[in-house]
């Protein structure tokens, strides 16, 4: 699969377009004290942290590694009214509707110098943030027309879900694709609504908050209404700061403030667990790469991540656990003590798999 989008989302001067740059680690997005600072949605790709890379690359003697990526989407403050035009509503909510997965920005900060500009408390924000996107959903079910005369089954099946979403909403639920038939996801993905997608939570906090992440998390998660899965307690100022550190000082600098991973390794994961993602790995002379799939995909259909030729032309995947592979020292180790696994079609990846696919003419 390509890169999985995410759109940072959030009221002015919450801290999103601070974070992002953070996140890239490089100034790509214009981080200003005033709203509107973001018009055009600034688009970048990061680097998942995986320290199970460098291990593979001293296996196989390679330097080239190349981690998953996330790509994250800064887009314009949003404030109320944006359903009805307000602001930049219509940008933002355009640009929204292309993200796989939205990561709510909520300010839990005190700086008195950063301008507000409606900002009131995380769960305020938040409510604020789903009326719009409740309202615009509705605006989108309310365009679409009702099928008349001899109706074929799946034009009732679509009206059917188009009410029952419109109900949804109406009485201030989430579409949860998880609880939807097939038919209704279908529907929902068809119209892109916004309730539908799957969300994370960032919480931008205070520096010397920061070691109590784990704490914070319960907290707001309980506060919001959520799971503690899908919270993130970031600092984006300390965010900031380790950008412009090297690999090494970084650690140094996160022991100091009592973390152990950074805000992106944080958000990755949970944008992961999220949306339902996995990586298999391939080590060899020119490169260790992690690669991106849903769980559940098969062989062939992870190959096909690799190059799409690949899923038909697949023969069978050489496979081996990434702890064998690292006890065996590598792919010979593997074959010589019995670690390497011949798997066909029906094999479901495995998180960490290490593979080598073979591929027909």
């Amino acid at each position: 699969m390509s890169s999985i989008q995410i759109g940072i989302v959030g009221l002015p001067n919450v801290g999103k377009s601070t974070l992002f740059n953070a996140l890239l680690k490089q100034q790509v997005a214009l981080a200003a004290n005033y709203p509107f600072a973001t018009i055009e949605p600034n688009v970048g790709v990061a680097e998942v942290p995986d320290d199970r890379l460098p291990k593979l690359a001293e296996i196989v003697h390679t330097k080239v590694i190349k981690p998953a990526t996330v790509e994250f989407v800064d887009i314009a403050g949003l404030v109320k009214g944006a359903s009805k035009g307000e602001g930049l509503g219509n940008q933002f909510l355009s640009h929204i509707r292309q993200t796989a997965a939205i990561c709510h920005v909520l300010r839990a900060f005190s700086d008195a110098d950063i301008i507000r500009e409606g900002a009131v408390s995380p769960t305020e924000d938040l409510a604020t943030i789903r009326t719009e996107l409740q309202l615009a959903d509705l605006a989108t079910l309310e365009k679409q027309p009702e099928p008349k005369g001899s109706v074929k089954p799946v034009d009732k099946e679509r009206w059917t879900a188009i009410l029952k979403f419109k109900a949804e909403i109406e009485q201030g639920k989430a579409l949860e694709l998880k609880t939807m038939s097939d038919e209704e996801r279908l529907v929902a993905k068809e119209l892109c609504l916004l309730n539908a997608k799957p969300e994370l939570f960032a919480l931008n906090v205070d520096e010397d908050q920061l070691s109590r992440h784990e704490e914070l998390a319960a907290q707001f998660a309980k506060d919001l209404g959520v799971s503690q899965h899908q919270v993130v307690v970031i600092s984006a100022k300390i965010e900031s700061e380790l950008a412009s550190l090297s690999a090494e000082d970084q650690q140094l600098y996160m022991a100091d403030l009592g973390v152990t991973k950074s805000g992106l390794q944080r958000l990755a994961e949970v944008a992961y667990d999220t949306l339902n993602l996995q990586s298999f790995l391939t080590a060899g002379e020119l490169e260790v790469r992690a690669w991106t799939i849903t769980k559940g995909t098969h062989a062939p259909e992870a190959a096909g991540v690799i190059h799409t030729d690949f899923i038909t032309h697949f023969i069978k995947a050489n496979v081996a656990s990434y702890a064998d592979f690292v006890a065996c020292n590598g792919w010979k180790g593997v074959r010589d003590q019995g670690k390497l696994r011949m798997e066909g079609r029906d094999y479901i990846m495995q998180e960490g798999d290490v593979v080598e696919f073979a591929i027909g003419k």
